[in-house]
């Protein structure tokens, strides 16, 4: 049963970003997309020496959604709608950038003095060819807006979409799947086999689908229509994502995505000749364009 299930298990690329390590799972060489999630990255876990924070600088997006989830610590986000907002544990961010939008993450100064804690899951979510070229927006969604899920021993926190007989207010512009899924030790839950794309991401400790053991900070491609169990002897703390399959391919290169590679190579241009909208309040630094960037879409 487990070999049949497995569509697809993908081994992340590990970056030290100095302080901390971001595991990296999408995009693949094998695999770009899970439904419409097309970036997912895993921060962290870490703890920051004092005085220190993360500062990732003023930078831009098209034609994708960025969602922002921590498990431990802080980051304050601000973007060019003029968005100013602190993200903790249990909420989640959703930037759309439609046509283009541009956002900072810096930990909050409260959180430096004692050195910050950081762990957490960003993912990127492409958008329908129809909605890329949309308005930016931005939303937040408290811990205590987003449904969770309790059964003996299991928490599961709907982030998108439904799942469970519970739906998320997150917004969607495809259909979405995305939760939270926390096991203490000997608990079980179903996972849901109604979306046609599914993956599972073990961020910690252990399970095991259908009595095969998942290894940590690795994405297990589901195959669809098929249920399944997760089940953990340890405890452990996973995430599950996925949706609809996009019928045409998007391109990523830096921090752009598109359905249209002359799309991302005006982004390019723009960014360069400054036509992006400044972040109020955090406008005096920028992230300049690379010449390799770590994230790239694959033939």
């Amino acid at each position: 049963m487990p070999d049949d299930m497995i569509l697809q298990t993908i081994l992340p690329v590990t970056h030290d970003l100095g302080g901390f390590k971001v595991h990296r799972t999408l995009p693949n060489k094998e695999r770009t997309m899970v439904g419409p999630f097309l970036f997912f990255d895993q921060m962290g876990p870490a703890h920051l020496d004092a005085g220190q924070g993360i500062d990732v600088r003023p930078h831009p997006h098209i034609n994708l959604s960025t969602v922002t989830y921590l498990f431990e610590g802080a980051i304050g986000h601000r973007d060019s709608l003029g968005t100013n907002i602190r993200i903790e544990p249990g909420a989640v961010n959703l930037m759309t950038a439609g046509h283009g939008i541009v956002h900072s993450e810096r930990s909050p100064g409260d959180e430096r003095a004692g050195g910050p804690a950081l762990s957490g899951i960003q993912t990127w979510l492409a958008l329908p060819e129809a909605a890329e070229e949309m308005a930016p927006a931005f939303e937040h969604r408290s811990k205590a807006a987003l449904p969770l899920i309790e059964t003996p021993g299991v928490r599961a926190r709907v982030i998108m979409g439904s799942l469970w007989g519970q739906h998320a207010p997150t917004t969607t512009y495809s259909d979405t799947i995305y939760a939270d899924i926390h096991l203490d030790p000997g608990a079980s839950v179903p996972i849901d086999d109604a979306a046609e794309e599914r993956a599972l991401y073990l961020a910690f400790g252990e399970a095991t689908l259908e009595g095969m053991p998942l290894e940590p900070q690795t994405l297990y491609v589901l195959r669809p229509g098929i249920p399944a169990t997760l089940r953990s002897e340890k405890g452990g703390r996973a995430m599950l994502c996925g949706g609809s399959a996009f019928a045409t391919p998007r391109h990523v290169w830096w921090n752009f995505v598109s359905s249209s590679r002359d799309r991302i190579n005006q982004a390019k241009r723009d960014w360069k000749a400054g036509n992006f909208p400044l972040v109020p309040g955090d406008d005096e630094e920028f992230i300049p364009i690379p010449e390799i960037p770590l994230t790239v879409s694959y033939p």
